[in-house]
């Protein structure tokens, strides 16, 4: 019986977990910190373990990850290089789906000596973007065509039933990351210039995306897009972008929101005890009216719907700031955990596609590549589902000697990719393609 360790039992680790233990002639042990929260996951089955788990104490993890075959490691991202050293060191299988940072990178050669590999990237974004983009990359490529332009959009959103709120947005999780993500500059490959767009500019970046089947969304540039020219392998292209989607307005609003300082991490202590329209008084010098004081700061109208969605969040209100803020960040994502949460039974929705522009010796062909996922009500998140299968599936493969590699590896090549996305498509996380001559 080969022996699986999951380390980490939060948001995403339900559906992986509970695939691998349905698959037959697995051991499947998840360690956490919270030893309750792995033992609901695990539940009664037979072939699962709960323990605690401390990562902290290397001796321990190692003593656990040393009796596995393969560790998936869903623990924050800081800890996946240690994970993955430890791995090497018994040589054990490993599989994240976070982003290879250098750390990771660095372990490649000791990973290929041991004959074992570092799976990353292998959720949804990182993820089942990298596996359909080389789907249609490789098609492209054994077909004689040469990639000249390839965009691609993905978010995590409300369903269109659930979207409900002026934001257009929903968090199952903390908001944190997702509101600093607007702190960050973002860089990609347009018509063969590089463009450049400064953190605080981001949010000014913004335009409609029509999604095939579903309507239009609003897309922003997502970090550095560069480096998958050499992700893909696609050195002759002329655009690479990846961005972020989002109901239309969320742009317009963050931008506002990052105005008023709401995304400072600077601790003050002048925050506790404070109203929430004292708190924005506060934050901008208001003399008295707060509501055109806070219109004139942001140099918008005061029927602006952007003074409206603030309104609605509660900043010009005077419920209390959320407890235990000391910064401004606190604040916002305290007050936005409160009024931004999905009410039970509600779906969550996953968008991605990709735009791909080939060129042939006798044509031009624009191939356009969406996948809609939604939540199951009062079951599994979209988001889960899609970020913990694939690694599930990866891992099942990886155990089976489907997949034979060795080193720091992405899912870019076909021997990963295509029975990842064949299983993914039979659960009905799929996507449509469409093609056409332009």
């Amino acid at each position: 019986m080969k022996k699986v360790l999951v380390l980490g039992a939060g948001l995403v680790s339900g559906p992986l977990v509970h695939y691998l233990l349905k698959q037959d002639g697995l051991e499947v042990t998840v360690a956490s910190r919270t030893v309750e929260k792995a033992q609901v996951l695990v539940g009664d089955a037979a072939n699962g373990i709960a323990k605690r788990v401390d990562v902290n104490d290397e001796a321990s993890l190692e003593d656990l990850i040393s009796q596995a075959d393969l560790s998936i490691s869903l623990l924050p991202y800081i800890y996946h290089p240690l994970v993955a050293r430890l791995c090497v060191k018994h040589k054990k299988q490993m599989v994240t789906a976070s982003y290879v940072k250098d750390e990771m990178r660095a372990l490649d050669e000791g990973a290929k000596k041991a004959g074992v590999i570092l799976l990353n990237e292998i959720g949804v974004d990182p993820g089942i973007d990298h596996m359909s983009a080389m789907k249609v990359i490789d098609h492209i490529r054994n077909s004689g065509g040469e990639l000249e332009s390839f965009s691609s959009y993905c978010g995590g959103l409300p369903a269109p039933e659930a979207n409900d709120n002026p934001f257009g947005y929903k968090f199952s999780w903390s908001p944190r990351g997702v509101v600093l993500a607007g702190k960050n500059p973002a860089r990609y490959l347009k018509d063969g210039k590089i463009v450049d767009i400064p953190g605080e500019e981001l949010f000014a970046n913004h335009w409609p995306v029509e999604i095939e089947g579903f309507g239009t969304l609003e897309g922003y540039p997502n970090r550095d897009s560069i480096p998958y020219i050499d992700t893909y392998s696609v050195h002759g292209v002329k655009t690479m972008f990846r961005g972020t989607l989002r109901y239309p307005g969320w742009c317009e609003t963050l931008k506002k929101i990052a105005e008023l300082g709401l995304l400072d991490e600077t601790e003050r202590n002048d925050i506790a005890g404070l109203t929430l329209a004292q708190f924005t008084g506060k934050m901008i010098n208001s003399s008295g009216n707060l509501k055109s004081d806070l219109a004139a700061f942001l140099q918008i109208d005061e029927d602006s719907f952007v003074i409206s969605n603030l309104e609605w969040l509660g900043l010009l209100g005077d419920d209390p700031v959320p407890a235990g803020a000391k910064s401004p960040l606190d604040v916002l994502a305290g007050r936005m955990l409160e009024k931004m949460q999905y009410a039970p039974g509600e779906r969550d929705m996953l968008v991605m596609q990709h735009e791909f522009i080939a060129k042939y010796p006798d044509r031009t062909e624009k191939t356009t590549s969406t996948m809609i996922d939604y939540g199951i009500p009062h079951g599994d998140t979209s988001m889960s589902r899609t970020v913990g299968l694939p690694a599930a599936i990866a891992t099942r493969l990886i155990l089976e000697g489907k997949i034979n590699l060795t080193g720091v590896q992405v899912p870019v090549l076909p021997e990963i990719y295509e029975p990842v996305l064949a299983e993914l498509e039979s659960m009905g996380i799929k996507f449509t393609e469409k093609t056409e001559v332009i």
